[in-house]
C-alpha cells in the first residue's frame, strides 16, 4: 500500500440515539493518563543499534533498526510477506505492518487476520513481540506444522508498532522517555468513531486515520490489540457494562480468552492475575472507555477484535522480554487459528444498535427514502466524520450515487441512522 497524506479531520459526532445518551460515569483505570515517565528511566532499556543485536531478542530496537527488521524479512522471505505502509505518523515515522501471505494460483479462500501493537508508545512489550512473532512465524514456516499450517489457510497483518512517535518520543535511537500519547499528545486509543456516541472526540489524529483507511481497504475477521499496564484479555464492549450491553458473541469471546490464558498459564502459572483471577474480563466490567479502537472494529467493520493486555509493566527492562515470549509465543499463535473457528453471525455485530431515523432500502445501491418528515437539515458524514451531502430539512429521498460504497452516517437534528451503500 503506498504512502498516502492524510489530512487532519475533526470528527463530529455522529450519534446522539436516546437509548444511548443517558449519562454514564466512566471508571477511569488508575494509569489511563499516567505520568510522561510513570516508571523513570532506571530500569535496563537496552537498546540494539544493529538487527544483529536483536538476536537473542533482550533489547528494544532503535527506530532504524526496526526498519532495517521489517526490510530485511521482506528480502529473506520474498514470496512469502511483503510490508504493507498502513501511513505515517504526526513526526513523519512509518507505520508499518508485515503482511504474511502464501503465493500460491490455488482458489482456497484465506480469511484475514490483524495483529496490532503499542498504540500507547510507553506500552512496549506487545511491539517486540510482535516482531519476533513475525519472524517465528517466516523462520518457521516448511521447518513448523503448525506454522507451515497456519499461514498456508489465513492472510497475516502484524503492525508492530502503531505509535511510533510516543515511543521514541526522545529520539530514534532510545526508548527510555516513551509516552503514551502521539506527538499531538493525543490518546489514539480514544481516538476512533465510536459507534454509541458516549463522549466527544479529539480531533482525528494522522495515525487514526491511516488505521481506518487500513481497515477499509481489507476484510479483516479477527484481529488484536496489544497493550501494557496490565494482564487480562479484554474482549468487547468498552463502551458499557456486559450487564448494559453484552456482546453478542460473549460466550465465544470468554471460550477464546480462556483458551489464551490457559495455555499461558501452562508456560507460567502466575500471569493474567492482576485485573481478574481468571484472566479475562470484559472490557466494561474493568473500566469503561469511549472512542476506543476495539469497539470501532466490531461495529463498523465486523472484525471481532480484543484488547490484549500482555504485561502489568509497561516498560519492562529488557532482559525480561525473552521470558514474556516464552509465556506468551503458543498464546499469540494460537489466538490466529481461532479464525478458523468464528462464531456464526458475525456479519451482524453492528445490528445491535437501533437507529432512531429510518430509510429505505437500507443497503442501498443509489437512492434511500428518509421514512418520516424532516425538520431539521439531513446530513450524511463518513466515517471520518467528513459531512459529505447536506439537504435541507423536508429532504426525504437522497440519491448516494456520487459517493463511494460504504458505511455513512445520516443525521437529521438528533436523529440519526447508519446507511450502507453497496
Amino acid at each position: 500500500m503506498n504512502l498516502k497524506n492524510i489530512s487532519l479531520a475533526l470528527l463530529l459526532i455522529l450519534f446522539s440515539s436516546t437509548a444511548f445518551t443517558q449519562e454514564k460515569t466512566l471508571k477511569v483505570r488508575p494509569d489511563a493518563f499516567p505520568p510522561v515517565e510513570e516508571y523513570g528511566d532506571t530500569k535496563a532499556l537496552q537498546m540494539a543499534n544493529t538487527v544483529d543485536e536483536m538476536a537473542n531478542w533482550d533489547r528494544y530496537p532503535t527506530y532504524e533498526t526496526y526498519l532495517q527488521m521489517m526490510q530485511q524479512w521482506t528480502e529473506k522471505f520474498p514470496t512469502l510477506c511483503h510490508i504493507d505502509t498502513i501511513g505515517t505518523s504526526v513526526q513523519g515515522r512509518l507505520i508499518l505492518s508485515m503482511y504474511i501471505q502464501v503465493q500460491t494460483f490455488d482458489e482456497m479462500y484465506r480469511p484475514e487476520f490483524f495483529y496490532t501493537s503499542t498504540m500507547h508508545g510507553d506500552e512496549l512489550t506487545g511491539f517486540v513481540m510482535m516482531l519476533r512473532l513475525i519472524d517465528t512465524l517466516l523462520n518457521g514456516y516448511g521447518n513448523n506444522q503448525q506454522y507451515t499450517d497456519l499461514i498456508n489457510r489465513t492472510r497475516i497483518s502484524i503492525n508492530p508498532l502503531s505509535n511510533p512517535d510516543g515511543t521514541y518520543r526522545s529520539g530514534n535511537n532510545t526508548v527510555q522517555g516513551s509516552v503514551r500519547y502521539n506527538a499531538n499528545n493525543v490518546d489514539l486509543n480514544r481516538n476512533f468513531p465510536d459507534p454509541f456516541g458516549t463522549a466527544p472526540l479529539n480531533p482525528q489524529q494522522v495515525e487514526t486515520a491511516a488505521m481506518i483507511e487500513y481497515a477499509q481497504n481489507h476484510n479483516f475477521r479477527l484481529s488484536a490489540n496489544l497493550h501494557g499496564g496490565s494482564e487480562v484479555m479484554n474482549y468487547p464492549w468498552d463502551s458499557y457494562t456486559s450487564a448494559e450491553q453484552p456482546h453478542p458473541h460473549r460466550d465465544w469471546w470468554i471460550e477464546v480468552c480462556k483458551r489464551f490464558v490457559d495455555t499461558s498459564r501452562n508456560y507460567s502459572n502466575s500471569h493474567f492475575r492482576d485485573a481478574s483471577n481468571s484472566g479475562y474480563i470484559a472490557g466494561g466490567d474493568w473500566y469503561v472507555i469511549p472512542n476506543g479502537r476495539q469497539d470501532y472494529m466490531n461495529y463498523y467493520h465486523n472484525c471481532l477484535e480484543m484488547t490484549m493486555e500482555v504485561s502489568t509493566v509497561k516498560k519492562l527492562s529488557s532482559n525480561q522480554l525473552p521470558e514474556y515470549w516464552r509465556f506468551l509465543q503458543h498464546s499469540l499463535v494460537n489466538y490466529i487459528g481461532e479464525i478458523h473457528s468464528l462464531p456464526n453471525g458475525t456479519n451482524t455485530i453492528s445490528d445491535i444498535v437501533k437507529p432512531t431515523l429510518r430509510v429505505l432500502p437500507n443497503p442501498t445501491r443509489d437512492r434511500i427514502l428518509i421514512d418520516s418528515e424532516t425538520s431539521e437539515p439531513v446530513l450524511i458524514f463518513d466515517m471520518r466524520g467528513h459531512c459529505v451531502i447536506e439537504r435541507p430539512a423536508g429532504t426525504r429521498l437522497i440519491d448516494l450515487q456520487s459517493l463511494p460504497c460504504g458505511i455513512y452516517i445520516l443525521r437529521c437534528g438528533t436523529s440519526t441512522a447508519k446507511v450502507v451503500r453497496q
